[in-house]
C-alpha cells in the first residue's frame, strides 16, 4: 500500500454527546435467576411391598421343630430389626388397649422428661479433654480377641444345617469365650493400645453387619474386661473413654430406630420378644461383674423400646450392681457411665442419679486403705496424682445431678462435703459441676471450706482455679468482690510451682478484668511478670500467657486505658518465641482495628505502643516467611495505619507516614498503602483549599509528591509501580504540581519498556500483555490533559510512550503492540480538538496552549501517519501466513473503526483506505456478522450528519457483492 496522508477529523465532542441517542434495548426476563430459591421435590418410596414379602419367607423356613430366635428367618434380618423397619404400627379406628397404653406412655414422657439443652456439656466434649490430659509413657497390655473364624464359618454354613446344629455351634462359641480364646499383647505404647481398641470397634461393626451377633457380644465383653485392669492407673480415664466408645457402638447396633410414639409391649411380635429374651440370657451368662454391668448399661442407654417405667426399674438395679465393684476407681467410673445412661435416657429420674453420687460418698473412705496405698507405691504414683484420676468421673456425676437443679441440691451436697471434712476432691467437683451463679453467691463460704479443707493429697491450687472459673462467669456480691480477690490472690501468689501459679492466674485474671479497673489488672500483670521471669519460666507457659492477653483485650477495648497500664508492654516482652509473639501481636492489632473502626485516634501513647507491636510483627519477616503470612501481617499493619488520623494537622500526618515507611520497609503492600495514603492526604489538602493553594499548602503537596516519588521505586512488582506512578501523577497534576506530574509520567513511560512478558499474579505466571495494554490505555487518557513541556517539543510524553512501546517485550504471536498503537492513534486525534472533553481545574491543557494551531495539527497528523504506516506493515506481515489471517482481520477491523471515528473521511484516500481495510477483514471470511452488521447499521445511521459515511456505506455494500 502507498503512503497515507492523515487528516484528523474536526469534531465537537460536546455536541456529539448531546445529539447522540442510544437505542433502547428491550429487557426480556429470563427463566433462571441465581438468587431464585430452588424447590426440591423429594419422592419417598413406600415400604409396604417389602413387608408383604416377609410372610412368604417365613413359610419357607427350615422344617426343624426347633426355632432359633437369632436365625435369619425374616428376609435376612432379626425380628427387632424387622420391627424397626416396619415403622409405627398403624392404629385402627377403634382404640385398642395397646394404643391407649401408648398414648398414656407418651403423655407421661412428655410431662416428666426434660430436654438436655445447649447449656449441658455433652460427653463428646469431655471425652476429648480426658484423652488429651490423661496420658502415660508406661507400657500397656491388652487381652486381644482372636479371629473367631469358627463363628464366621458357622454363619456361612448355617443355611445348609439344621437349626439345632446352629444353636450348638453358638453355645460352643460362648463356652470358648469363658474358656479364654484370647491372646494377651504386652508392651504396647499408648498409641498402639488405642489403635487395638479401635480395631476391636471396627471388628464389632463388621460382625454385626454380617449378622454374627455372638461374635459381636464376645468382642464387647472382652473390651469391657479391660476396665477391670488397674495395672496402669494413670491411663485409666482415657482407657474408660476408649472402651465406652466401643460400648456405644454395641448399644447402637442393638437399638431400634426411633418412632414418633413409644411402642407398647402388645405391639412387639412374639419372635422379637423371644429374641430379646435370648439376648438377656446371653448377657446374664457373663460371669464377671464389670463386663456384665457395662454391657447391660450400654444396651439400656441406646434402646428406644424401653419406657420411662422401664428405666425407673433398670437404673436402681444397675446402681445396686455397681456397689459390688471393689476397686473405688473402677466403681466411680462405672457409676459415671450409669449416670450417662440415666441423664440421656431418663433425665427426670434425679433421685436415681443422685443415688449414684451418694453411693460414691460412702466409698470415699476406701481411697486411703492399705490396698490402695500399696498399689500406688507399686506404680510409683503419689496421692495427689491418684486423686486427680477421680475428677472426670465425679465431675460428670455431679454435672448430671446438678443440671437444672435448685440451690437446695447444692446446699445438700455442701452439707455432705462438710461432714466428710471438706474433702478437696469432692469440693473441686462441686465447684465445677453446679451453676456458676450458685457458686458466686456463696463465694466466701466456699473460700472458708477451701481453707478448712483436709490435706489428703489433692492439689489445693486446683480448688482456687475451679472457684476462679465460676467467678469468671458470674460475679459475687459487690461488697465481697475485693475481699474475694485478696483472699484468693494471697494463696495464688505463694504457690511455688510456676505451672500451678500461672494456671490459677490465668482464670483469676478474667475475674479481675470483669470486676475491677486497670489499676488492679496492672498489679496482677506485675505479679505475673515477677513470678514468670526468673529462670525464664515463661517459656513453658506460653499458652497461659496468651490466654491472659486475650482476657485483658476482651474487657479493655479502650486502648487509652489499656496502654495506661505500664506493665502491659513488659508483659509482651515475655513472649521470646517469635511465632508466639507474632500471634499475640496479631491479636492485639486485630482488636485495635475492630474497636477503632468507628473513631480514628491521634493519641501519642496509643500510636507509640501500636508501632511497637506492629514492628514486632514486621521484624519477624524473613526470606523463609510464607506469602500468606506476609499478606496477613501487611493487612493488619495497613489497618493500623488507616486508624491513625491527626485531623487537619496534615504535616503531622505526613510525618507519621514517613516514620511508618522507615519502620515497615520490608512489606510492599504496606508501602503501597502508604503511597495511597499520602496521595489521599494531598487530595484532602486540595479539598480544604478548594484548589486555591497558598504558598504553604503548595509546598506541602509538593512534599507529598516527593514522598511518593521516593517510595515507589523501592517496590519490586512492576504493575504496582506503574499504577502508583500513574495515580501519583494524576494527583500531582490536580494540585498544579506540573513538574512533579511530568516526572511521574516519565517514570511510568520508562517502566513500560521494562515490563517482562510474564508477570506473577496470585502466585501464578500469566502473560503481561493484557495488563500492559489496559494500563497503556489508562495512561493515554491521562496524557490527554497533560500540557507539553515548553522546552521538550510537541507531545513529548506521547512520543516517549511510542518509543517505549517499540522497546517493550511483546509476545511474537500477539498483536498487543499494534493494538497499543491504535490506542495512541485515538489519543492523537483527540488532542486536535479545539476543546477537550475533560480537563483539570486550573491546569491549561494543550487545547488551551495551542488552540487548534495548524502547526500543532500538522505535527499530530504527521505522527499519525507514522503510526498508520507501522500498523499497515504489520498487516502485510500477518497476510503472509495462513495461521495469522484471522489476526489480520481483527487488526484490520480495529483500524477501520478508528478511521471511521477519528479520521476525516472526506479525504478520498482515507476513505479508500477504509474500503480496503474492510475488504481485507472480509477477504478470508473471518469477519463475523455480529461485528460487521452493527458497523454497517451505524454508518447508515450517521449518513445524515456525516455524508461521507453514507458514501462509505455504499462503497462497502458494493464491495461485498459478488
Amino acid at each position: 500500500m502507498a503512503a497515507i496522508t492523515w487528516h484528523s477529523r474536526c469534531q465537537d465532542s460536546f455536541r456529539e454527546l448531546e445529539t447522540a441517542r442510544l437505542p433502547s434495548v428491550p429487557v426480556i426476563p429470563g427463566e433462571y435467576h441465581p438468587l431464585k430459591s430452588v424447590t426440591v421435590i423429594e419422592t419417598k418410596r413406600s415400604r409396604a411391598g417389602g413387608h408383604k414379602g416377609s410372610s412368604s419367607s417365613l413359610s419357607s423356613s427350615s422344617s426343624s421343630s426347633f426355632l432359633d430366635p437369632l436365625s435369619q428367618i425374616l428376609d435376612g434380618s432379626d425380628p427387632l430389626s424387622q420391627l424397626a423397619l416396619s415403622g409405627p404400627v398403624p392404629s385402627c379406628s377403634i382404640p385398642t388397649d395397646s394404643s391407649i397404653g401408648r398414648d398414656k406412655e407418651s403423655r407421661r414422657r412428655q410431662d416428666c422428661e426434660p430436654v438436655l439443652g445447649t447449656d449441658f456439656e455433652p460427653w463428646a466434649q469431655k471425652r476429648r479433654a480426658i484423652l488429651a490430659r490423661y496420658t502415660t509413657k508406661e507400657k500397656l497390655s491388652i487381652n486381644f480377641c482372636l479371629g473367631l473364624d469358627k463363628g464366621q464359618a458357622t454363619s456361612r454354613a448355617g443355611q445348609g444345617n439344621a437349626m439345632s446344629e446352629k444353636m450348638r455351634s453358638r453355645l460352643e462359641e460362648l463356652d470358648d469365650m469363658e474358656e479364654g480364646s484370647q491372646r494377651e499383647l504386652l508392651s504396647l505404647t499408648q498409641q498402639e493400645y488405642a489403635s487395638r481398641i479401635k480395631e476391636q470397634d471396627q471388628a464389632l461393626r463388621e460382625a454385626w453387619a454380617t449378622d454374627q451377633k455372638v461374635k459381636a457380644l464376645k468382642i464387647v465383653i472382652q473390651c469391657s474386661k479391660l476396665l477391670s485392669d488397674m495395672s496402669v492407673m494413670q491411663f485409666y480415664p482415657s482407657k474408660f473413654v476408649l472402651v465406652t466408645d466401643n460400648l456405644d457402638t454395641f448399644g447402637s447396633s442393638n437399638s431400634s430406630a426411633s418412632s414418633p410414639d413409644p411402642i407398647s409391649p402388645n405391639d412387639v411380635p412374639d419372635s422379637a420378644k423371644e429374641t430379646c429374651i435370648n439376648w438377656f440370657h446371653k448377657i446374664a451368662s457373663i460371669r464377671e461383674l464389670v463386663p456384665r454391668f457395662y454391657v447391660e448399661a450400654a444396651i439400656l442407654r441406646c434402646s428406644k423400646l424401653i419406657s420411662a417405667d422401664g428405666f425407673a426399674e433398670a437404673l436402681p438395679r444397675l446402681a445396686n450392681t455397681a456397689r459390688g465393684i471393689g476397686d473405688p476407681l473402677v466403681a466411680v467410673y462405672a457409676r459415671a457411665y450409669l449416670c450417662r445412661v440415666g441423664v440421656e435416657g431418663a433425665p427426670h429420674l434425679r433421685e436415681l442419679l443422685a443415688q449414684n453420687f451418694f453411693d460414691f460418698l460412702q466409698t470415699m473412705k476406701q481411697l486411703h486403705v492399705d490396698s490402695v496405698q500399696n498399689l500406688l507405691a507399686l506404680q510409683g504414683l503419689d496421692m495427689s496424682t491418684y486423686l486427680t484420676l477421680y475428677s472426670p468421673a465425679i465431675d460428670w456425676i455431679l454435672q448430671c445431678v446438678a443440671y437444672h437443679a435448685s440451690e437446695h441440691v447444692l446446699l445438700e451436697v455442701m452439707d455432705h462435703c462438710r461432714k466428710l471434712g471438706n474433702n478437696a476432691l469432692l469440693l473441686n467437683s462441686i465447684l465445677c459441676a453446679f451453676q456458676p451463679q450458685f457458686i458466686a453467691a456463696r463465694t466466701m463460704a466456699f473460700i472458708s471450706m477451701i481453707k478448712e479443707c483436709d490435706d489428703n493429697g489433692f492439689p489445693m491450687h486446683l480448688l482456687y482455679r475451679s472457684l476462679g472459673q465460676s467467678l469468671a462467669v458470674a460475679d459475687p456480691p459487690e461488697e465481697e468482690r475485693l475481699q474475694v480477690l485478696n483472699d484468693a490472690w494471697k494463696v495464688v501468689t505463694r504457690l511455688h510451682s510456676t505451672q500451678d501459679y500461672i494456671s490459677c492466674a490465668e482464670v483469676w485474671m478474667e475475674y479481675a478484668c470483669r470486676c475491677f479497673t486497670a489499676r488492679e489488672v496492672n498489679t496482677i500483670l506485675a505479679d505475673i511478670i515477677k513470678h514468670m521471669t526468673p529462670d525464664r519460666a515463661f517459656e513453658d507457659a506460653y499458652p497461659q500467657l496468651q490466654s491472659i492477653i486475650a482476657r485483658v483485650l476482651k474487657y479493655f477495648h479502650d486502648f487509652t486505658v489499656l496502654f495506661s497500664m505500664d506493665k502491659f508492654l513488659p508483659f509482651l516482652d515475655m513472649f521470646q518465641k517469635e511465632s508466639v509473639k507474632v500471634d499475640v501481636c496479631k491479636s492485639i492489632v486485630e482488636d485495635f482495628i475492630l474497636w477503632q473502626q468507628q473513631q480514628q485516634t491521634r493519641d501519642p501513647v496509643i500510636i507509640n505502643a501500636m508501632m511497637f507491636v506492629c514492628k514486632a510483627m514486621h521484624d519477624s519477616i524473613s526470606a523463609l516467611t510464607l506469602e500468606d503470612e506476609k499478606r496477613s501481617i501487611s493487612f493488619l499493619i495497613c489497618g493500623f495505619i488507616q486508624r491513625i488520623s491527626f485531623g487537619r494537622d496534615f504535616e503531622q500526618q505526613l510525618s507519621f507516614y514517613v516514620e511508618s515507611r522507615g519502620t515497615f520497609s520490608n512489606l510492599e503492600p504496606v508501602l503501597v498503602h502508604l503511597v495511597q495514603s499520602v496521595n489521599r492526604l494531598s487530595m484532602d489538602t486540595h479539598r480544604v483549599m478548594n484548589g486555591n493553594h497558598s504558598h504553604k499548602t503548595a509546598a506541602f503537596v509538593r512534599a507529598c509528591a516527593a514522598y511518593s516519588f521516593i517510595t515507589i521505586p523501592s517496590l519490586t512488582a512492576s504493575f504496582p509501580r506503574l499504577n502508583l506512578y500513574l495515580l501519583s501523577g494524576q494527583v500531582a497534576l490536580t494540585n498544579q504540581c506540573l513538574a512533579q506530574a511530568d516526572a511521574f509520567f516519565k517514570a511510568a513511560i520508562a517502566l513500560v519498556a521494562e515490563i517482562p512478558r510474564t508477570v506473577v499474579v496470585d502466585g501464578k505466571a500469566r502473560p503481561s500483555e493484557g495488563y500492559l495494554l489496559e494500563y497503556v490505555r489508562n495512561l493515554l487518557s491521562a496524557l490527554l490533559v497533560v500540557p507539553d513541556h515548553p522546552e521538550q517539543g510537541v507531545l513529548c510524553l506521547t512520543r516517549g510512550l511510542l518509543t517505549a512501546l517499540q522497546q517493550s517485550q511483546w509476545d511474537e504471536g500477539s498483536d498487543g503492540r499494534v493494538m497499543a498503537y491504535i490506542s495512541v492513534l485515538h489519543l492523537l486525534c483527540a488532542s486536535t480538538q479545539e476543546s477537550y472533553l475533560y480537563t483539570v481545574d486550573k491546569v491549561d491543557s494543550n487545547d488551551q496552549l495551542y488552540g487548534g494551531d495548524p502547526k500543532f495539527i500538522q505535527e499530530v497528523n504527521s505522527l499519525c501517519e507514522t503510526i498508520v504506516g507501522l500498523i499497515l506493515d504489520h498487516l502485510k506481515v500477518l497476510g503472509k501466513e495462513e495461521q495469522t489471517l484471522k489476526r489480520q482481520a481483527s487488526v484490520a477491523l480495529a483500524l477501520f473503526s478508528t478511521l471511521v471515528s477519528r479520521a476525516d473521511l472526506q479525504n478520498n484516500r482515507l476513505r479508500q483506505l477504509a474500503v480496503n481495510l474492510w475488504g481485507l477483514a472480509r477477504k478470508h471470511g473471518f469477519a463475523e456478522p455480529k461485528i460487521t452488521v452493527p458497523i454497517m447499521k451505524y454508518l447508515k445511521g450517521q449518513a445524515e450528519r456525516r455524508p461521507e459515511l453514507g458514501d462509505l456505506a455504499q462503497r462497502l455494500a458494493a464491495s461485498c457483492q459478488p
